[in-house]
């Protein structure tokens, strides 16, 4: 189902750009402004001036610095085509955990096809900045990480076996080491494009690039630009049952509401929650893990103070009630048992507001959540367990969608090892 092929990646030349460390950088949404000068202080010809251009007119400078970078080398395209084989070697949870897959071009394809399946909606802002970009440049600067199933783990076996050498590339960001390693034998790639006839794809990381690559693949086709390499997109594929899959959860905090009491709000989560007091902060995270184990329903609310309270959710059946036309797969997830029951029904935050973010945020941190609190930033934090890997499967494969910020996969992939330059 999946169609994947080698490609011509675009890459530094390290010996007219420097080192590879200081070329590349995380993804550009989770980058603030400090950073980016910092990067670019480290190596002015950081991916950064690509990924993220700023000034008056940022993606004409985008596409004039695309242009000198080539014409000077600093960035050239493989002669032959590949695949790239990308680790992540970092701590999670208290243990080391490394992250194997590959680096391909993959055929768009609509949705509706059931060949790459998306699990979380998105926000038109961010989907118009990447399109604006990628008019500019006619650049894949970044890689949409996707999941695939594979119960014999024969692909992973395949890109482990011609991993064994030494990398091409190989360094640490301070938090995760990155190896990056290049396969051109056509034996081997095409054994790995085959594995894939029968798969379907799920979306990890990257649905705005992704509804971008559809769009401006239309726009081309509408207007008369197209050609036969934007039917394709880059992307990094991961099997769905990696060892080293690492996803964490994104905590809720609520601001800005008229007439907000915990007590009260306490009072009415009785209705279907059993709610226990917990004496300690500290707890939260080793409470939360083992109401995970046993497969329970179950929030820490915290609204300011020593103690927090635990939320554990009685009757799952509570939910088919409330949401008869979803899905067992989306009925169960811990983010739509609080968005429905607590923050709709409860605390009257409906989608449109939690769209625009009004009184609704988030973040992966459970210290920044509490101190939001502490602070009065934040009226309250529900802080959440991860959601499982096969619940974004099951989500995806019923063709639902998750709330906004339902999962986290870390470490996100670094941008600027590989490009992809939409051009035969």
């Amino acid at each position: 189902m999946a169609e994947i092929k080698a490609f011509r990646a675009l890459r530094f030349c390290t010996e007219q750009a420097g080192n590879i460390s200081e070329l590349t950088c995380p993804p550009y949404d989770i980058i603030s402004e400090e950073e980016r000068l910092a990067f670019l202080e480290k190596n002015p010809h950081n991916i950064i001036r690509l990924e993220l251009p700023r000034g008056e007119a940022p993606y004409v400078k985008a596409r004039e610095t695309l242009s000198e970078w080539l014409s000077q080398g600093i960035l050239r395209r493989d002669t032959d085509p590949g695949l790239y084989l990308y680790e992540e070697e970092f701590e999670a949870y208290g243990e080391t955990h490394r992250l194997k897959g590959f680096i391909s071009l993959v055929r768009l394809e609509e949705f509706s096809a059931g060949v790459v399946l998306p699990h979380e909606e998105t926000l038109s802002k961010a989907k118009a900045d990447r399109f604006e970009l990628m008019k500019a440049t006619n650049c894949n600067f970044s890689q949409i990480y996707c999941l695939y199933m594979d119960e014999e783990h024969r692909t992973l076996a395949r890109i482990d076996a011609l991993s064994k050498d030494t990398p091409r590339y190989e360094f640490s960001d301070g938090t995760v080491t990155h190896r990056l390693w290049l396969v051109n034998d056509p034996v081997a790639i095409r054994a790995i494009c085959e594995d894939f006839a029968d798969r379907r794809l799920y979306i990890a990381d990257g649905h705005h690039r992704y509804e971008t690559a559809l769009n401006y693949r239309n726009a081309c086709r509408e207007n008369g630009t197209a050609n036969p390499a934007q039917d394709y997109v880059m992307m990094m594929l991961v099997d769905m049952q990696h060892p080293g899959l690492v996803v964490f959860p994104t905590h809720r905090l609520i601001r800005g509401l008229a007439d907000f009491d915990s007590a009260a709000l306490l009072e009415r989560c009785r209705g279907q929650f059993d709610v226990r007091a917990m004496q300690r902060r500290e707890d939260i995270e080793a409470v939360l893990s083992e109401q995970y184990a046993q497969g329970k329903k179950a929030f820490a609310f915290y609204d300011g103070g020593e103690g927090w309270h635990l939320l554990v959710l009685r009757e799952l059946s509570v939910m088919a009630q409330l949401l008869p036309d979803k899905s067992a797969a989306s009925q169960g997830l811990d983010v739509t048992v609080l968005h429905s029951l607590v923050l709709e029904r409860m605390l009257g935050i409906d989608k449109e507001n939690m769209a625009q973010q009004i009184n609704l945020t988030y973040t992966r941190s459970l210290p920044q959540a509490l101190a939001s609190v502490q602070s009065g930033e934040a009226q309250c934090a529900f802080l959440l367990n991860p959601t499982r890997v096969e619940e974004i499967r099951d989500v995806a494969a019923a063709g639902e969608k998750m709330p906004q910020k339902s999962t986290y996969f870390y470490p996100k992939l670094i941008t600027g090892l590989v490009m992809n330059q939409l051009a035969d």
